[in-house]
């Protein structure tokens, strides 16, 4: 879009219907191309071809546009992982894999969101949202490992599982992102990485047949 598009813009009405999701949008935009300390709000406003002043109808401020953006990249990860968990029989370590594999796959295609996620953004630690969202998300793995070990969610053995999965599968996707992984890198590749990690980690504590 051109400057002239850009005035032209500013000048229609919006009529995109749901501004909060488009600005959501156009900012995932912006901070993959520029980070997220690389844009105003008046330039997300521009981007999305609404005057200077809408996007306070949704957000306070710039941070509380951030810590939104963070709020709605959780939920598609949470569903991502739900997805990919979900191709595979209940109760089996390949339904872990798949929830690994949708966390690395959110971090490769949306690196710039995905450091956003769990930096230390300003305003992030005072939004009572987020850690909320965060939980939730946890809560697909945690819930995988009780399925797969026939525990409940609750019980010690299935949070120490997950916390390891978790960690292990962050450290894959900030490596990989950051392009510090020493290993072939293909969806086979990573496949088997994630199957050793679930055999690994969970597989002592699924019942014997």
């Amino acid at each position: 879009m051109d400057d002239t598009d850009q005035e032209a813009a500013k000048r229609r009405p919006y009529h995109h219907g749901d501004l909060r999701a488009h600005l959501l949008r156009v900012v995932r935009e912006l901070v993959e191309t520029n980070g997220p300390d690389g844009f105003s709000l008046a330039e997300a406003a521009r981007r999305a071809g609404v005057s200077t002043a809408a996007p306070y109808k949704h957000f306070s401020d710039r941070n509380d546009l951030l810590n939104g953006l963070v709020a709605d990249a959780m939920d598609r990860l949470r569903a991502r992982m739900v997805v990919e968990r979900d191709k595979h029989p209940a109760a089996s370590l390949e339904a872990i894999s798949g929830v690994g594999k949708a966390y690395v796959e959110f971090a490769r295609e949306e690196p710039g969101i995905f450091r956003l996620m769990f930096g230390l953004t300003e305003g992030q630690a005072s939004d009572p949202l987020l850690p909320k969202k965060g939980e939730a998300t946890f809560g697909v793995v945690l819930n995988a490992v009780a399925a797969s070990t026939a525990r409940t969610a609750d019980n010690p053995d299935v949070s120490r599982c997950a916390h390891i999965l978790w960690a292990f599968v962050h450290g894959l996707a900030f490596l990989s992102i950051d392009r510090k992984l020493k290993v072939p890198q293909s969806p086979e590749e990573d496949w088997a990485m994630l199957m050793d990690m679930a055999k690994g980690i969970v597989g002592p504590l699924v019942p014997k047949a």
